[in-house]
């Protein structure tokens, strides 16, 4: 995918994206949240459920994007679901893409495998591949092989990702937007008060758990968030968002 076809280019807000976390939420239903989220207004849901059996899995990004169908039929905008890892369910579903580890399966094999799925209409266009990247020469090896949009991080410090070292902080994740040319979304420790820094680095967004999954009202708390996080009016021309 080019990066004018891609989907993230030219958001006149930064993207914001729910990473799912069952287990955190103590006993909660991870639908009944993934519908408030939806309907308090993010952009995305990436269904983070490695443990999760195959067709348990699938039923989750089922109800996952009925969710989001539901409520993108009452707004201007549409939420895309992605699976992590997991591309025979994000197929099988479906869903709007999938994300992949560093460790994953390479991009340049997935990307001929989503190839082969479209043919047959078995998924639709654009069917997104994003991937985590803990460094900078991660990123670029990504794009290089067909990453539609990258995960950087962790920002800041975060107990989800302290096996990935120290946080990286915002000069290295300017680095990095300004390293490649898809999309470039912030992750790890990301919260109010520290989400527009990420923003005014470069990146399109920000991924988090724990900033969209334990508000109490979900509602005010993405309020607060879409009023904390903009693009910069102007920024040079080698870190513009969504580039």
């Amino acid at each position: 995918m080019s990066t004018s076809d891609n989907p993230l280019t030219g958001r006149k807000s930064p993207l914001l994206c729910y990473v799912t976390d069952r287990r955190s939420l103590h006993g909660a239903a991870l639908t009944q949240k993934i519908e408030e989220i939806a309907v308090a207004g993010v952009d995305w849901v990436q269904i983070r459920e490695k443990d999760l059996p195959a067709r348990e899995l699938a039923s989750l990004a089922r109800k996952a994007l009925d969710i989001a169908a539901n409520v993108s039929a009452k707004r201007a905008s549409a939420i895309r679901v992605f699976v992590n890892d997991r591309l025979d369910v994000a197929i099988a579903e479906r869903a709007h893409g999938v994300h992949l580890g560093e460790a994953s399966l390479p991009v340049a094999e997935l990307k001929r495998l989503i190839a082969s799925a479209m043919r047959k209409k078995a998924i639709e266009e654009p069917f997104l591949v994003g991937v985590s990247c803990h460094s900078l020469e991660a990123a670029q090896a990504a794009q290089r092989d067909g990453a539609d949009y990258i995960f950087f991080g962790p920002i800041f410090a975060t107990p989800s990702k302290e096996r990935f070292g120290p946080p990286q902080g915002v000069e290295r994740l300017a680095q990095v937007c300004r390293g490649v040319t898809v999309p470039v979304l912030a992750i790890g420790g990301i919260t109010l008060e520290n989400a527009n820094s990420c923003i005014a680095a470069g990146a399109t967004g920000i991924a988090a758990i724990r900033l969209f999954q334990d508000p109490v009202d979900p509602v005010l708390a993405m309020r607060r968030l879409r009023q904390a996080v903009s693009f910069p009016r102007q920024l040079p021309a080698d870190r513009k968002p969504g580039r």
